[in-house]
Protein backbone atom coordinates (compact mmCIF):
# COMPACT_ATOMS: atom_id res chain seq x y z
CA UNK A 1 0.00 0.00 0.00
CA UNK A 2 2.85 2.40 0.86
CA UNK A 3 4.42 1.74 -2.55
CA UNK A 4 1.11 2.57 -4.24
CA UNK A 5 0.86 5.92 -2.42
CA UNK A 6 4.50 6.66 -3.17
CA UNK A 7 3.87 5.96 -6.87
CA UNK A 8 0.79 8.20 -6.81
CA UNK A 9 2.85 10.93 -5.13
CA UNK A 10 5.56 10.72 -7.80
CA UNK A 11 2.93 10.87 -10.55
CA UNK A 12 1.33 13.96 -8.99
CA UNK A 13 4.74 15.56 -8.50
CA UNK A 14 5.59 14.92 -12.14
CA UNK A 15 2.24 16.37 -13.21
CA UNK A 16 2.82 19.58 -11.23
CA UNK A 17 6.27 19.99 -12.75
CA UNK A 18 4.83 19.22 -16.17
CA UNK A 19 2.13 21.87 -15.78
CA UNK A 20 4.72 24.51 -14.99
CA UNK A 21 6.93 23.51 -17.87
CA UNK A 22 4.21 22.84 -20.45
CA UNK A 23 4.83 26.27 -21.95
CA UNK A 24 8.59 25.74 -21.76
CA UNK A 25 9.09 22.75 -24.04
CA UNK A 26 12.87 23.17 -23.97
CA UNK A 27 13.01 22.46 -20.23
CA UNK A 28 12.74 18.98 -18.75
CA UNK A 29 12.88 18.08 -15.05
CA UNK A 30 13.00 14.37 -14.29
CA UNK A 31 12.46 13.40 -10.66
CA UNK A 32 15.08 10.87 -9.60
CA UNK A 33 14.16 10.45 -5.94
CA UNK A 34 12.20 12.04 -3.16
CA UNK A 35 12.14 11.36 0.55
CA UNK A 36 11.76 12.70 4.05
CA UNK A 37 14.35 15.00 5.64
CA UNK A 38 14.99 15.88 9.28
CA UNK A 39 12.79 19.00 9.11
CA UNK A 40 9.17 18.12 9.96
CA UNK A 41 6.74 18.75 7.10
CA UNK A 42 9.51 18.94 4.48
CA UNK A 43 10.84 16.53 1.89
CA UNK A 44 13.79 16.43 -0.49
CA UNK A 45 13.22 16.06 -4.22
CA UNK A 46 16.19 15.27 -6.49
CA UNK A 47 15.76 15.97 -10.21
CA UNK A 48 17.80 15.93 -13.39
CA UNK A 49 17.30 19.20 -15.26
CA UNK A 50 17.82 19.57 -19.03
CA UNK A 51 17.47 22.92 -20.81
CA UNK A 52 17.91 23.31 -24.57
CA UNK A 53 19.83 26.28 -25.95
CA UNK A 54 17.80 29.49 -25.66
CA UNK A 55 15.07 27.95 -23.49
CA UNK A 56 14.07 29.19 -20.05
CA UNK A 57 12.00 27.93 -17.14
CA UNK A 58 9.83 31.03 -16.91
CA UNK A 59 9.42 32.99 -13.70
CA UNK A 60 8.40 30.70 -10.86
CA UNK A 61 8.79 29.89 -7.16
CA UNK A 62 9.32 26.79 -5.02
CA UNK A 63 7.79 26.07 -1.59
CA UNK A 64 11.29 25.60 -0.17
CA UNK A 65 14.95 25.88 -1.07
CA UNK A 66 16.52 24.90 -4.40
CA UNK A 67 20.14 23.75 -4.53
CA UNK A 68 21.39 23.15 -8.09
CA UNK A 69 24.68 21.95 -9.60
CA UNK A 70 25.35 22.66 -13.29
CA UNK A 71 27.23 19.77 -14.92
CA UNK A 72 27.11 20.99 -18.54
CA UNK A 73 26.46 24.30 -20.30
CA UNK A 74 25.74 27.83 -19.09
CA UNK A 75 22.63 28.79 -17.15
CA UNK A 76 21.69 32.40 -16.43
CA UNK A 77 19.70 32.65 -13.20
CA UNK A 78 17.74 35.79 -12.36
CA UNK A 79 16.25 36.16 -8.88
CA UNK A 80 13.89 39.12 -8.47
CA UNK A 81 15.74 42.07 -6.95
CA UNK A 82 19.19 40.74 -7.92
CA UNK A 83 21.39 41.02 -10.99
CA UNK A 84 21.40 37.97 -13.31
CA UNK A 85 24.27 35.56 -12.80
CA UNK A 86 25.61 32.99 -15.27
CA UNK A 87 26.58 29.61 -13.81
CA UNK A 88 28.86 27.37 -15.86
CA UNK A 89 29.60 23.65 -15.68
CA UNK A 90 31.13 22.82 -12.32
CA UNK A 91 29.30 25.63 -10.49
CA UNK A 92 26.22 25.58 -8.31
CA UNK A 93 23.70 27.93 -6.75
CA UNK A 94 21.10 28.15 -3.98
CA UNK A 95 17.73 29.85 -4.33
CA UNK A 96 15.88 30.53 -1.07
CA UNK A 97 12.32 29.22 -0.84
CA UNK A 98 9.62 31.54 -2.19
CA UNK A 99 12.05 33.59 -4.31
CA UNK A 100 10.70 34.45 -7.75
CA UNK A 101 13.31 33.43 -10.30
CA UNK A 102 13.99 32.36 -13.89
CA UNK A 103 16.73 30.22 -15.40
CA UNK A 104 17.74 30.48 -19.06
CA UNK A 105 20.23 28.53 -21.16
CA UNK A 106 22.46 31.27 -22.60
CA UNK A 107 24.99 28.93 -24.21
CA UNK A 108 25.21 27.02 -27.47
CA UNK A 109 24.97 23.56 -25.89
CA UNK A 110 22.23 22.00 -23.76
CA UNK A 111 22.37 22.60 -20.01
CA UNK A 112 22.45 19.58 -17.77
CA UNK A 113 22.05 20.11 -14.04
CA UNK A 114 20.97 18.33 -10.89
CA UNK A 115 18.51 20.11 -8.61
CA UNK A 116 17.81 19.26 -5.00
CA UNK A 117 14.67 20.86 -3.60
CA UNK A 118 13.88 20.83 0.13
CA UNK A 119 10.21 21.73 0.04
CA UNK A 120 6.97 21.62 1.99
CA UNK A 121 5.19 18.28 1.64
CA UNK A 122 1.93 18.34 -0.26
CA UNK A 123 2.66 21.51 -2.22
CA UNK A 124 3.48 21.69 -5.94
CA UNK A 125 7.24 21.63 -6.56
CA UNK A 126 7.01 24.79 -8.66
CA UNK A 127 4.41 27.50 -9.15
CA UNK A 128 4.41 30.00 -12.05
CA UNK A 129 4.91 33.64 -11.02
CA UNK A 130 3.53 36.74 -12.78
Amino acid sequence: MIRTWRAVGLILLGASIGALLAQNTGVQRTVVQKGDVSVPGREAVIANIDVTSGSSTGRHTHPGDEITYVSQGELEVTIDGQKPHVYKAGEGFVIPGGSVHNAKNVGAQPVKAVGVYVVEKGKPLATPAP
